[in-house]
């Protein structure tokens, strides 16, 4: 197994692509790591790690593709950086994936671009982990398509229950339409030509509200990118505003330091959940390969936990059961 890795992406490179990517040669000894991004940078790097040379390869890529580079631009104007050259050698087959941190408008162009799309989709999409008090569940979109169409959020259900099944297994995933009310007339008229096509879905259960998320009611929430993007970013700023909030009224609550310390203990283990590090990133769901898109934050755990989640697409053959599911 070869996983290719974005050594130039993300806030913190090339140090944690570069340790990510080695703490996952320790788990898996099946795994080989080819580093892409300029190469003095990435070989300067490893150079203060021990690892097992004959596992590890390096990709020069000169150019960087930064968070502030216009996506489409980025990809046509920089054919040397490390998201093209990257995406360039899954294409050839000299990796069975591309995991990166960087930027995501970027990835998502060049994953289309160069890598095309699997039979039957019309659309690639983003997928995105969310806390539930089930675990676990899916949100799509998250961030790709800011305007969803009725035959778009079919085919987003169907490849995200494939993905529910085969990747977090969660047999016979139930659907649900992100919408203001349950009631099937609720919604824009665009809302209800999509929950119209929805309807011949198995799985599918109507309409969800926002209520319904943390509960699960759903194991998929399809909405449109906006609303998905926002819903995300929200839930990434709880566990912080809740710590914030929680230290503001240990000065008004006479506590030991004993008791403030169980208190963070349990605010901390009960709010491990949003943690994106425990699972590193998702595929752009739809393109013809694993293209595993991450946090701009991403720690080392968060960049193995990446690699991890790229190697059980590729070992599950999710695109061979989303192409099926689509047929």
């Amino acid at each position: 197994m070869i996983i290719a890795v974005d050594a130039a992406g993300g806030d913190f490179y090339p140090a944690n692509p570069i340790e990510g990517g080695l703490l996952a040669l320790t788990e898996n000894p099946d795994l080989q790591i080819i580093f892409v991004g300029p190469e003095s940078m990435v070989r300067d790097e490893l150079s203060k790690h021990t690892y097992d040379e004959q596992r590890v390869h390096v990709q020069d890529a000169p150019e960087i593709i930064g968070m502030e580079d216009s996506p489409s631009s980025a990809v046509k104007n920089k054919r040397n950086s490390s998201i093209t050259i990257g995406i360039g050698m899954h294409k050839a087959g000299k990796c069975h994936a591309f995991v990166s941190a960087g930027n995501t408008g970027a990835l998502l162009a060049a994953s289309i671009f160069i890598l095309g799309k699997l039979e039957g989709v019309s659309r690639p999409t983003i997928a995105a982990y969310y806390p539930t008090l089930k675990g676990f569940r899916l949100l799509v979109d998250a961030g790709a398509n800011l305007e969803l169409k009725p035959e778009m959020a079919v085919q987003f259900a169907k490849m995200a229950q494939v993905y529910s099944q085969a990747i977090m297994g969660i047999e016979s995933p139930k659907v649900g339409l992100m919408n203001v009310g349950e009631e099937d007339e609720k919604g824009t008229e665009n809302t209800k030509e999509i929950h119209s096509a929805l309807k011949s879905l198995e799985g599918f259960i109507g309409n969800v509200e926002g209520r319904d998320i943390f509960p699960a009611k759903a194991d998929v929430f399809i909405t449109d990118g906006m609303v998905g993007n926002i819903l995300l970013k929200f839930g990434e700023s709880i566990p912080d505003a809740l710590f914030k909030m929680v230290h503001s009224a240990f000065s008004q609550v006479q506590l030991d330091e004993k008791e403030i310390k169980n208190v963070q203990t349990v605010l901390k283990t009960a709010l491990n959940p949003f943690n994106y590090e425990n699972v590193g990133g998702l595929p752009f769901l739809g393109v013809n390969g694993v293209s595993i898109v991450g946090h701009g934050g991403s720690s080392a755990l968060a960049i193995k936990n990446m690699i991890k989640a790229a190697v059980d697409c590729v070992e599950s053959d999710i695109n061979g059961k989303i192409v099926a599911s689509l047929n």
